[in-house]
């Protein structure tokens, strides 16, 4: 129960740090549209008492003016709270998602990489899909708390009087005993207890198969979603009819067929459990209407009352099971809450410090890897093993190697994605690891072998901000030689890259992505541009004329270039050679490709007798 209520409270706080409507707006929704059935029934029984006893005109009048009235504008109040509380609810998956993203964003990288990071991520979004589970489940159980918390208030103060008021006549003396009362109120007390007991138990089977349901909903979900959506994958599936791999799953695992454990349980245990907490909710109405009806005949009240402590009556055992039942509902909630905290509470791991770079735009910059060794989290072979290089300011240095010889690794490490398992990375004969983060961070234009496009305009894709400097943009995009394809454009740098948001969005080749992501880590105009094939999409004439184009127009920055094709990287003073995850060689061109034995001559010797294949 303790940790029911923790998680429960600290979800709660969750939803009110990022939005208070979201609690506030099912709350006065919930009490107006709970206390409106209240006062027409308290109205409505003293207009039939007025009727039934003194008649009295003015009082009969006054009474079904005060009827219509306040149920009118009880309805036009609650209509308007129920839509604010809709507005307000259908943000919940917006405001979840933001919740995701900002602790994804404010991860160290290698968290956000790990598996366990991915896999709770995930399980947070298939038990959402799945049951609004999670996060999701709590505004459900607040709006519940609230209205059967007022419908208990409200139902209380008006029932007192059932219980207080004597019976007149002699037969039903004894309604008036507490040896009598008492065992009543016991019995519904104790019927009011079974109804949520019986709820809570048929959804506890939700949490039950909760893992076949994930798996069903993931694969459904990649089945019509990822398969059926994703333009990156309709060549292949058209080809290969690979969604027939996913039928056969489904037809394994689907939870939403008959024969699933699921539906299997709601026609058996599951909805046994529903309907014996219908049947006792009815048998508490029968004895209410008895008891109720009883006092009405022993004189206690007169006939109008009746249709107030029946309803009344009614509402306070529903309240009372509802109650009961949302905390049935927070217990079963309990596990999947655990995996969105579990996940919102990943540590980072990365020492975070605070100093600052001063006078960097005067000072040259160099870094400096003394004996830097990595592996990655949950492995046990290191990717990089005791490198030393030292990257001179304002020189041009090409990394080249085979595919896993830690050439990506070096990058990461480099812009510190990822700290060193051993050794260290000095800027200026300073730990990185004591500089400001954010600060060393602002120090790198990086193009990954897998960056990215978003579905913005072109100049914001260029310049990473909605306000940009236009004729910066177009300058880089012209030298990273997307200019004619610029020139092209109707809408010049307003032009809407793909076609998610806007109808007239460009999508844009492989090659011209490529050379927008060059001219965006131009536009940054960093100290240290660093480019991890980035033009592997494109010719090898177009990725010469762009390596020379950017070489003349770096000036006195450091870069760094990573290319499988080594001709390209001869106009660079120096060239690393990575192997199985070490430093091999190093040294200008021509000096590597004379040491015959070493690696870098292998590489180059294999390309050129594909090109001399190609000539003859």
């Amino acid at each position: 129960m303790r940790e029911t209520i923790r998680l429960t409270l600290r979800g709660y706080k969750i939803w009110w740090r990022e939005n208070p409507q979201m609690l506030i707006a099912p709350a006065l929704c919930s009490i107006v549209e709970t206390v409106s059935p209240y006062v027409s029934v308290w109205l409505l029984a003293q207009l039939i008492n007025e009727i039934a006893g003194q008649k009295d005109r003015q009082r009969m009048i006054a009474l079904t003016f005060a009827l219509l009235v306040s149920a009118a504008l009880l309805t036009l109040l609650g209509a308007a709270l129920d839509r604010w509380k809709n507005v307000q609810w259908a943000d919940m998956w917006h405001v979840q998602n933001r919740i995701i993203n900002r602790k994804l964003l404010s991860m160290d990288f290698a968290g956000v990489e790990h598996s366990r990071t991915q896999e709770l991520r995930s399980q947070v979004w298939q038990n959402t899909d799945s049951g609004g589970l999670g996060l999701y489940k709590l505004l459900n159980c607040f709006d519940a708390a609230v209205r059967s918390a007022t419908a208990i208030a409200g139902g209380i103060a008006l029932t007192i009087s059932l219980f207080v008021l004597p019976v007149k006549s002699r037969e039903l003396f004894f309604l008036n005993s507490p040896i009598f009362v008492l065992p009543i109120a016991g019995a519904m007390a104790a019927v009011t207890l079974l109804v949520p007991v019986f709820s809570g138990k048929a959804g506890a089977y939700w949490g039950k198969f909760a893992e076949e349901n994930k798996f069903g909903n993931r694969l459904f979900g990649f089945w019509l979603g990822s398969l059926g959506e994703d333009t990156a994958k309709a060549l292949d599936v058209r080809v290969y009819r690979q969604d027939i791999l996913c039928k056969r799953h489904l037809q394994k695992y689907n939870p939403f067929i008959p024969t699933a454990k699921l539906p299997k349980a709601a026609r058996g245990p599951m909805g046994g459990y529903r309907a014996l907490s219908g049947a006792v909710a009815q048998v508490f109405t029968g004895a209410a209407y008895l008891y109720v009806c009883l006092k009405a005949l022993g004189g206690a009240f007169r006939v109008g009352s009746i249709v107030q402590y029946v309803s009344v009556l009614t509402a306070v055992f529903g309240g009372l099971s509802l109650l009961l039942s949302t905390f049935e509902d927070l217990k079963n909630n309990q596990p999947f809450l655990r995996i969105v905290f579990e996940f919102l509470d990943i540590p980072n791991q990365m020492k975070q410090s605070g100093l600052k770079l001063e006078n960097r735009q005067i000072q040259p910059l160099e870094i400096e890897f003394c004996h830097a060794s990595f592996k990655y989290p949950g492995q046990d072979n290191y990717a990089l093993r005791d490198v030393s290089i030292k990257l001179r300011a304002g020189r041009r240095l090409a990394v080249v190697g085979m595919n896993g010889s830690g050439k990506t690794t070096f990058i990461k490490l480099l812009c510190r994605l990822y700290d060193p398992t051993e050794g260290a990375i000095l800027l200026n004969g300073t730990d990185i690891r004591e500089i400001d983060y954010h600060e060393y961070l602002s120090l790198f234009a990086v193009v990954f072998q897998d960056f990215k496009l978003l579905s913005f305009a072109l100049g914001q894709n260029v310049a990473s901000a909605t306000n940009y400097n236009s004729e910066k943009a177009e300058h880089c995009l012209f030298d990273s030689g997307f200019g004619e394809q610029l020139d092209r454009l109707p809408k010049r740098l307003s032009t809407p890259l793909y076609k998610d948001f806007e109808e007239d969005g460009v999508d844009v080749s492989g090659g011209e992505a490529q050379k927008i992501a060059i001219a965006r880590a131009l536009y940054k105009d960093a100290s240290f541009i660093i480019l991890d094939e980035p033009t592997a999409a494109l010719d090898p004439i177009a990725e010469h004329e762009i390596y020379a184009r950017m070489d003349r127009m770096m000036g006195e920055k450091t870069a760094v270039f990573i290319s499988h094709r080594l001709s390209s990287c001869r106009f660079c003073q120096d060239i690393a050679v990575f192997h199985e995850g070490r430093l091999v060689q190093r040294g200008a061109h021509d000096k590597l490709v004379a040491e015959k034995t070493g690696v870098y001559s292998e590489l180059w010797a294999a390309q050129a007798k594909h090109y001399i294949s190609n000539e003859a």
